[in-house]
């Protein structure tokens, strides 16, 4: 047997695993994945149905495969069953108790499809692997949050929140139309259509005093996540540029994309950054003293005024 005739067998494989994963599937989506034609794509479905797939095709919609329609759960390999438990420490971890919950009750039904060998090799790595948090990601009051949000998006129904914003002195309650949610810095992320504000905005999961369902319907048609991040805000920016030793530089690297990194050049021992920022005055100048005593401020000089302000205020409260 060919090499190209095995790469096709995998390839139909999968593809017969994907249909099971989801209701409608696009070809285009099918050819993306693979890498492959939509005329191979094509191909490689009528060859499924000749072989007794039942799969029902809808022009410019998708294929399906017919309701009722499943073949018994295929093997995982080695590897991929030593995936679980990276899968299963994040999940602990990284989701509420709610939905974390439902994760362990999955991971039994998955492991109960390991063959021996698969079974051991996933026994011996999970007492091994350990993932600890930087930070509370959510309330203990609401253990169930993430469930509720995903039950929200998915039926299109409005959420109640009680919410704690940095800019309130006192948590506020809203209710929202949930666009999705999205993990960044190291916390929870949900963006959503305020209904008090009439505009989106971001809540952060540790920061929710109270979440409840409603019988509401979404109001508006959102779009997906992706489009919402991906369109460019039209706020104000301020130019900063910035020189720090390179001994601190790698260690702050995975936070510059926050503040608005556009450009980093090496500059001797020192990395000179150039950032366009919304918020120089508070968010850029604290994060800055962070790491001040390695690093200079090259603009704007109003930067300067701020962090030496800031610094000031800080000593005075050291020394009462």
């Amino acid at each position: 047997m060919g090499m190209d005739t095995v790469k096709r067998f995998d390839r139909i494989v999968a593809i017969l695993i994907q249909l099971q994963t989801k209701r409608i599937v696009k070809a285009q989506e099918l050819a993306d994945r693979f890498e492959v034609s939509l005329r191979t794509i094509y191909r490689d479905i009528r060859t499924l149905e000749a072989s007794g797939v039942p799969i029902v095709s809808e022009a410019g919609v998708g294929y399906s495969i017919m309701e009722g329609y499943r073949l018994p759960p295929v093997m995982f390999t080695r590897e991929e069953a030593g995936s679980f438990v990276a899968a299963e420490k994040l999940m602990q971890q990284f989701t509420d108790k709610s939905l974390g919950a439902y994760y362990e009750s999955a991971m039994f039904k998955l492991k109960s499809v390991l063959r021996g060998s698969e079974k051991d090799w996933v026994e011996a790595l999970e007492s091994q692997v350990s993932i600890v948090p930087g930070q509370e990601l959510f309330n203990d009051e609401v253990p169930n949050a993430l469930e509720i949000l995903f039950e929200s998006i998915a039926e299109r129904k409005q959420v109640f929140l009680r919410y704690e914003s940095l800019r309130e002195e006192y948590p506020s309650e809203r209710k929202i139309e949930p666009v999705g949610l999205f993990n960044e810095n190291g916390f929870w992320y949900i963006l959503g259509y305020c209904h008090l504000r009439t505009d989106y905005r971001h809540f952060r999961t540790d920061r929710i005093h109270k979440i409840e369902r409603t019988s509401l319907d979404f109001l508006l048609e959102h779009g997906t996540i992706d489009e919402h991040r991906n369109r460019k805000e039209e706020v104000e920016k301020t130019k900063v540029r910035i020189l720090v030793d390179k001994t601190v530089a790698k260690y702050i690297q995975g936070q510059t994309k926050y503040y608005g990194l556009v450009s980093s050049e090496a500059k001797g021992n020192e990395i000179e950054m150039t950032f366009m920022t919304t918020d120089w005055k508070n968010g850029f100048s604290r994060w800055y003293v962070m790491f001040g005593d390695y690093a200079k401020i090259l603009e704007p000089e109003v930067l300067k005024e701020r962090v030496l302000e800031i610094m000031a205020k800080s000593q005075e409260r050291l020394t009462q």
